[in-house]
């Protein structure tokens, strides 16, 4: 349909795929974190960035899957640098031994990927009891990137490239709670509705970018932060649902300046 072939200011549009939009972008040298790598726009993400020669390190909770998905990846591009590392956003626990696992790996960080997601799930808490939605869309990934910060100063400094973070948000943002985020009732089965879950945890993704950003150019960190409404196409995230979201183009194009 024309409609999506029509091109915005970018100069790409909604049928633009990952790899046209990183077409001459050369991303050696660079180390990239994906979580939810095993799956939907984690997986076309990490393809495309592994094929402009970073090196990805996936996210997973399903180790299997992971390893799965990095086979067909070399599979089909055998220079592709891929590893996949377990990490269970929903457990604070399984967030913290990530980072240290990878702070200590010797490895550069330049882009960091916050992709991993549930949707309008069941009520249902986390290991850490918090609602899990809240907790593995928002609090695991801003643990993560709070524990990673220092390595993406570090590298920005030493490669004099400036890092990227890009929180993957959801204009579902704009139907959350009527007070927006529930502080005081994270974890109440009371009122909750699945979706409007789901948009609390995406309007903190775009909260906490937003903060972020301002606090690392108050400090003159070489990192931008951003969020990013993805677009629509259909992936594993809408499994409790019946309707479409999703796709990796825009996160692709808010990076591409890196190299």
């Amino acid at each position: 349909m024309w409609l999506f072939n029509r091109k915005g200011p970018s100069g790409f549009s909604a049928s633009t795929t990952a790899e046209e939009v990183t077409e001459g972008i050369d991303g050696t040298g660079l180390t990239a974190i994906v979580t939810g790598g095993s799956s939907g726009i984690g997986t076309e993400t990490a393809r495309v960035l592994a094929l402009r020669g970073v090196h990805v390190v996936m996210g997973v909770r399903n180790m299997t899957a992971g390893r799965e998905v990095k086979e067909a990846m070399v599979k089909g591009n055998p220079t592709a640098k891929i590893d996949a590392m377990e990490l269970d956003l929903s457990s604070m626990a399984s967030v913290r031994k990530f980072a240290e696992e990878f702070n200590s790996s010797g490895l550069p960080l330049s882009i960091l990927i916050n992709n991993a997601g549930v949707m309008a799930t069941p009520f249902m808490l986390s290991k850490d009891n918090i609602e899990l939605q809240f907790a593995t869309n928002h609090l695991g990934h801003f643990l993560l990137t709070n524990l990673l910060l220092e390595k993406m100063k570090k590298t920005a400094l030493e490669s004099g490239r400036e890092g990227r973070i890009v929180n993957v948000s959801s204009r579902r943002h704009q139907f959350s709670y009527r007070e927006g985020i529930r502080f005081d009732k994270i974890n109440y089965p009371s009122g909750y509705n699945g979706l409007s879950a789901y948009g609390q945890s995406k309007l903190a993704n775009i909260l906490h970018a937003n903060e972020l950003s301002r606090r690392l150019k108050e400090n003159g960190a070489e990192i931008t932060a951003n969020s990013v409404h993805p677009g629509a196409v259909a992936t594993d995230l809408f499994h409790h649902q019946s309707f479409v979201s999703g796709g990796s183009n825009n996160m692709l194009r808010g990076i591409a300046s890196t190299s």
